[in-house]
């Protein structure tokens, strides 16, 4: 609790002179919203009496009573502004911190994490700080005065009937406090419980063109039902276990149950001659007026908590280790690649590269193959930082990539994906995106090396369909895009996460075809999942359990005999029973495409 507090104040810095202008502003309102209530108990006493200056008094009274109702909008509508302009751009600087944040830290960050809690974080935490800074704390604000200010008139008018009016309120609170301890403990699982249900939700979405081409709808659809079923049953056990507690609070602190009260401790006051009747007017009117800002206060408190649990949410993210970058970055003299030594663990116990010696020679492609878990997909993502080696050193022209500017490092490394990520926006702008000022032409150019010109062009829009919009394509049609936007950034380096895999059986044809035209004369490091698509590769590495036990071309490592060529020959019996699985890469041997390489 100390920590979610400790975050949300630094998350409110910039915002907390201001809010506490709205607080005080608030709390002004709240005052003159009590003095019409006093204003009319007051008059009822002075009008009852048989004083001989009572229409003095009675005109007098009438005046503060508007007064202050003026004054209560002046400063409600000030405190509200003051609020929502303090909220808007503290949520702009948030998001645009957050936005900053992730921008920086490593791409394998992101690997760790689902899209759901990212999601959650960037929009619904910063959300729940909204109602909180916007609307709680001055709900919270009104709910404290207006009831101080009651009760400090009432007990000036008779402290002992004012005791009798705040009983309910005493046993209310008792009764409230229960409830809101049953739900704060769940909080945390709540949260929990959410993220779930948001990453189910978003991966579904993501996932559905997958999805279906794979038949697999019907489980997709299960597995996202089931988190929703999940989630109702945490949310309505949730309920059942405060619902006793809390209906009783609200019964208790009803104004029904306040007049109640009022009224049975007024009838023996007065039958006894400990108050006078008239006297009863001010406890009937501001009495039952002292639950409503109490339920207020707790629903406002529970929307805090939620707020502190966020702030803390977004502060993690906000800490996020930053990927480092060289004060006094290096230029490479080329583009030869170099693994040495090279050790990497997710969580400083396991080793997931242990070790690792590689050359990787403009002109040729490396292929890593071995089981799942092999680290084959580690190894080939720390040459695009996304994440750092733990030991020994990576180096592009004999200088460590930590020693490089990240502009520079990806002006000469792209990677290529299986599961192609298009941003809703023109196909000409998601080409684009590898190299913001290239013209028209030169995007065609690339979509044309990519096989893909065609497919845009048949667009209601062509380049300036949207995707997702007026632009939908199929995964091997996505997939030419995303190869397009390669060959556009005309990288000296690629790193191939077998781009064909997803590519439904019409388009692998092409998608290989723009691969080939992708890696002409490059340096290629491919990710190899089915080892057919490796047979032409320069050198293969065998990896297994971080280390690389077995190097050299196809037909070497199957002469040798050892676990490639048992792996291989595992292969041949499997592709037997399957389709002809073409090569990949077939020629890296033909001049760049571009000058940088």
């Amino acid at each position: 609790m100390a920590a979610e507090k400790a975050a949300l104040g630094e998350i409110l810095r910039p915002i907390k002179g201001r809010l506490r202008l709205a607080v005080a502003a608030q709390a002004v309102s709240a005052v003159a919203g009590v003095v019409p209530f006093i204003a009319i108990a007051e008059l009822g006493r002075v009008l009852l009496d048989n004083e001989p200056d009572r229409n003095s008094d009675a005109w007098t009274i009438t005046a503060i009573g508007a007064g202050a109702l003026l004054v209560r909008l002046i400063f409600l509508l000030a405190s509200g502004a003051i609020s929502h302009f303090a909220d808007n751009e503290l949520q702009l600087h948030i998001r645009r911190s957050l936005v900053d944040r992730l921008g920086r830290v490593p791409l394998g960050w992101f690997s760790a994490r689902n899209s759901g809690s990212v999601k959650k974080a960037v929009q619904d935490d910063v959300d729940a700080m909204h109602h909180m800074i916007a609307h709680s704390v001055l709900d919270m604000t009104a709910a404290t005065v207006v009831p101080v200010t009651s009760l400090a008139y009432l007990f000036w008018v008779d402290w002992q009937m004012t005791l009798v009016t705040i009983a309910p309120l005493v046993i209310g609170l008792g009764l409230y406090s229960i409830t809101m301890a049953g739900m704060a403990s769940h909080l945390p699982e709540y949260d929990k419980a959410m993220e779930r249900i948001n990453g189910s939700a978003v991966e579904f979405v993501q996932g559905i063109a997958v999805v279906k081409t794979f038949g697999q709808t019907r489980r997709a659809h299960q597995q996202f039902g089931a988190a929703a079923d999940d989630f109702s049953s945490f949310f309505l056990n949730w309920v059942r276990s405060t619902l006793n507690s809390k209906a009783a609070a609200e019964i208790v602190l009803s104004p029904i149950a306040v007049l109640v009260a009022v009224l049975t401790g007024g009838a023996l006051f007065v039958t006894n001659g400990w108050i006078a009747a008239v006297d009863l007017l001010p406890f009937a009117l501001l009495g039952i007026g002292l639950t409503a800002p109490v339920l207020a206060l707790f629903y406002a408190s529970y929307e805090l908590r939620f707020a502190k649990g966020a702030a803390e949410r977004v502060s993690e993210i906000l800490a996020t280790e930053e990927l480092p970058v060289s004060d006094a970055p290096r230029t490479p003299s080329g583009n030869h690649v170099s693994y040495k030594d090279v050790h990497f663990s997710y969580d400083g116990k396991k080793e997931a590269v242990a070790g690792v010696d590689l050359e990787l020679v403009p002109g040729t492609v490396t292929a890593l193959v071995g089981p799942s878990g092999s680290g084959k997909s580690t190894l080939a993502t720390l040459l695009p930082r996304f994440g750092d080696v733990t030991g020994g050193s990576i180096t592009i022209g004999g200088v460590d990539i930590r020693e490089l500017a990240l502009e520079d490092l990806y002006s000469r490394v792209a990677f290529v994906f299986q599961d192609v990520k298009l941003t809703q926006d023109t196909v000409a702008e998601n080409i684009r995106m590898a190299r913001p000022d290239a013209d028209l032409s030169e995007v065609q150019a690339a979509a044309r090396a990519a096989c893909v010109h065609d497919v845009i062009e048949a667009l209601p829009r062509g380049y300036d369909s949207v995707i997702g919009e007026d632009a939908r394509l199929s995964g091997g049609q996505a997939q030419r895009v995303s190869i397009a936007r390669a060959l556009l950034a005309d990288t000296p380096i690629i790193v191939l996460d077998e781009a064909a895999a997803f590519a439904d059986p019409q388009s692998e044809a092409k998608v290989q075809d723009a691969l080939s035209e992708l890696t002409r004369g490059k340096i290629v490091l491919l990710i190899a999942h089915r080892l057919s698509t490796v047979v032409d590769a320069d050198v293969i590495a065998v990896l297994d359990d971080g280390k690389i036990v077995e190097r050299g071309t196809h037909s070497e490592l199957v002469a040798r005999g050892g676990r490639f060529a048992r792996m291989w020959h595992a292969h041949e019996k499997t592709a037997q029973w399957q389709p002809h699985q073409p090569t990949l890469i077939t020629t890296v041997s033909a001049a760049p495409v571009g000058g940088n390489s």
